[in-house]
């Protein structure tokens, strides 16, 4: 009985892993299409129900990234969705006094700099661990 329950716990704790490592991917492919479709005018209420975060899960992901040893790239992910929460937490309370369009620039602009940095993090990683 005691060996069923090593595996089970074995098995449990390999999910946990792989459920760390991959919630930060889709939380940020939610954000970006959320924020794709909130600028083409439809409202998805069911993805910010399914995918939306608050800043104390934000701080648990890390926390937890960080206690498991993650590599940085994953991360990013993390950090992608923070900086994007934040902005629009700020635009809705406060109001960016810029246009939609460049709102969405801006979007853009932290997309591609995160994307660049996930790219360069992973290439990284790989090439120092062969």
């Amino acid at each position: 009985m005691a060996k069923e329950d090593a595996l089970r716990s074995k098995r449990l704790y390999k999910a946990v892993l792989v459920l760390l490592k991959v919630i930060p991917m889709l939380l940020a492919f939610f954000d970006i299409l959320n924020t794709a479709i909130g600028f083409l005018g439809i409202e998805c209420h069911w993805i910010s129900y399914f995918s939306g975060v608050s800043f104390l899960t934000l701080i648990f992901l890390l926390l937890a990234s960080y206690a498991f040893q993650f590599c940085e790239y994953h991360r990013m992910f993390l950090y992608y969705v923070f900086t994007t929460n934040t902005i629009s937490i700020i635009n809705f309370e406060f109001g960016i006094p810029v246009s939609n369009l460049s709102l969405l620039a801006l979007y853009c602009i932290i997309l591609g700099i995160f994307l660049f940095l996930v790219l360069y993090f992973y290439r990284k990683e790989k090439c120092c661990k062969q």
